[in-house]
């Protein structure tokens, strides 16, 4: 697969102008504080497994609306001993759940507390099956996730998911065994661009890591890629050629970009030359507008979608241990 976005030295330099609603902040700021009119009830069950090197917990806390969001927290086994540990947020990629346990021990084997969020009414998609339902329904939609509410960004699926993930961070926080002043979230693709909404909307993690991000700069992403799941929202305007201003209004609310130039933690992205799922261009945006002073991206020249996959992650692993370990 040929490059086919900007070349490098242009990508280093793209700041698109997207418009950002005047009522971003406010409409952020209401949407978390009527979550948190819930009682989070963050409940960790542990699960008896033959696995010697760590302690599961089934995880259920009250995510958007009170809804129940599941999840798995895997401890190094012994963490019952010691000082608290810092502890890794991980954010699922698009179609996926939360899968089985021992599908997420490496950041336990690296001495972490490890929280893996489900995702909401996803987890059929044939890599990581979810257990947690999305009770909301919404009018018409292209089937997938990515226009469901689209009309209006109080309905949108994605403003029930970004306040699910900044649920997770709070809930891992109240286990006894975490140290809530050292706690990083990250993700691959959907879980990356869920990684930079939280990244802005807590303004105390020690560090975030959005690999391949997903749900950034949406104006070049729908009309660049042909790809789902961005052709998602191309193919419902379609069907609905009046709709494009009322759709594109409602994602300026999700934006990634938007939310990077808020984000002020340690970042680490990565992206892909010839990823055409997440364009490296919408990557590069979220990068060029984040905010913090401490910022860096792997680029990956001659991959896809797949990015740098274990050596993006052997990556983070080191570069996590700056702000995770004391």
């Amino acid at each position: 697969m040929p490059h086919f976005d900007l070349p490098l030295d242009e990508l280093r330099r793209y700041r698109p102008d997207l418009p950002e609603p005047e009522d971003f902040d406010a409409f952020w700021e209401k949407t978390l504080q009527e979550a948190r009119e819930h009682e989070l009830g963050a409940r960790f069950e542990p699960v008896e497994l033959p696995l010697t090197g760590v302690r599961v917990f089934d995880v259920t806390y009250a995510g958007f609306g009170g809804h129940p969001v599941k999840g798995w927290l895997v401890l190094p086994a012994g963490a019952e001993d010691g000082e608290p540990l810092p502890a890794v947020v991980e954010y699922i990629g698009y179609g996926g759940g939360r899968g089985l346990p021992h599908m997420h021990l490496l950041w336990a084997a690296a001495g972490y507390a490890h929280l893996v969020m489900d995702t909401r009414g996803q987890g059929s998609a044939g890599w990581a099956q979810g257990d947690t339902p999305d009770p909301v329904g919404s009018g018409p939609a292209y089937p997938g996730f990515m226009t469901r509410g689209i009309e209006d960004p109080h309905d949108y699926y994605y403003r029930r998911l970004y306040v699910d993930a900044v649920r997770a961070v709070e809930a891992v926080r109240e286990h006894p065994r975490v140290d809530a002043s050292r706690v990083a979230v990250l993700g691959t693709s959907q879980g990356g661009g869920l990684t930079l909404a939280v990244g802005g909307l807590v303004p105390d993690l020690a560090a975030i890591a959005p690999d391949v991000p997903f749900l950034c700069d949406f104006p070049r992403a729908t009309t660049l890629t042909g790809f789902p799941p961005y052709s998602e929202i191309g193919l419902y305007l379609k069907a609905r050629r009046d709709g494009r201003e009322r759709v594109f209004q409602t994602l300026s609310y999700f934006d990634g970009v938007h939310f990077a130039a808020r984000g002020r933690a340690p970042a680490l992205f990565s992206t892909a030359l010839q990823d055409q799922i997440c364009p490296p261009s919408t990557v590069f945006a979220a990068f060029n507008a984040y905010a913090g002073s401490e910022r860096s991206i792997e680029v990956y020249a001659f991959n896809e979608h797949e990015g740098g996959g274990p050596y993006q992650q052997g990556v983070q692993l080191r570069w996590l241990g700056q702000y995770l370990r004391e």
